[in-house]
């Protein structure tokens, strides 16, 4: 039994809401990081754009809708929510299933020429740091020059008192934004095991990324300089908040 729209678009909703319990400014996010890859595609009549880490499309969709004359290749590897995308975002983008940083990843997206941006939004603190490494070099190897990588992503304080202040205004506004919501990251999994058209993307779900963690800590520095060895050259967060931040990578 195939997905159907409905439940695509159900489950995708669900998805939506329980993401801004971690991360309070993600429209405003997503909004940055399509300015800055509009600004960097600006007169290219066919922008190449990779997902990294898409879940069900969330930030491609909305480049898509901003930027409809690009080509979206949205990369991830859970079965489940590269289902709910394609179904829902069937014109958003092209969903390819892989392990980034893996062996063979980058072929695998059939990307066709250079890439002249790369985003990613909270997902690639997960990649452990060799995995987080082969994915930048592999990255700037086909990527143009001037062609930008844009990770959003909450990053591991240094230490010290500056960066207590950092974690304690970041928590404050936590505390002040917080959403009301039951569902959260775990009962969002939970319920979806109940969800009978989605019992065949499930059973898949134990072949996780080989290289997954809850939490690489990597620190905004860590990040600078495996970017700036993999071959970018200007490399600095254009956002932040509390240990939130935008980073903008030039190749």
């Amino acid at each position: 039994m195939g997905l159907s729209m409905a439940t695509a678009e159900q489950w995708v909703r669900r998805w939506e809401v329980q993401q801004q319990r971690y991360a309070l400014d993600r429209e405003d996010r997503f909004t940055v990081i399509a300015d800055v890859v509009e600004h960097v595609t600006t007169g290219q009549p066919r922008p190449l754009v990779a997902d990294l880490g898409c879940g069900p499309g969330s930030l491609a969709a909305r480049l898509a809708r901003r930027l409809p004359h690009a080509d979206i290749v949205a990369v991830d590897i859970d079965p489940l929510l590269l289902e709910l995308g394609r179904t829902h975002y069937a014109t958003a983008a092209r969903f390819v299933r892989t392990a980034m940083g893996t062996d063979g990843w980058i072929e695998e997206l059939e990307l066709g020429g250079p890439l002249d941006a790369v985003v990613s939004t909270t997902a690639l603190h997960c990649l452990g740091t060799d995995a987080l490494n082969r994915t930048y070099t592999d990255i700037a190897a086909v990527m143009r020059p001037g062609g930008v990588l844009v990770n959003s992503d909450r990053l591991r304080a240094v230490g010290g008192r500056i960066s207590e202040i950092t974690l304690h205004v970041g928590r404050r506004r936590d505390e002040r934004c917080r959403l009301s919501t039951d569902e959260d990251w775990e009962s969002w999994w939970t319920a979806a095991e109940d969800e009978p058209e989605l019992a065949d993307l499930l059973s898949p779900r134990s072949m996780r990324h080989p290289s997954r963690i809850p939490d690489n800590a990597l620190t905004l520095a860590d990040h600078v300089g495996l970017l700036r060895d993999a071959g970018f050259q200007d490399v600095a967060p254009v956002w932040q908040f509390g240990s939130d931040y935008i980073i903008v990578a030039i190749r």
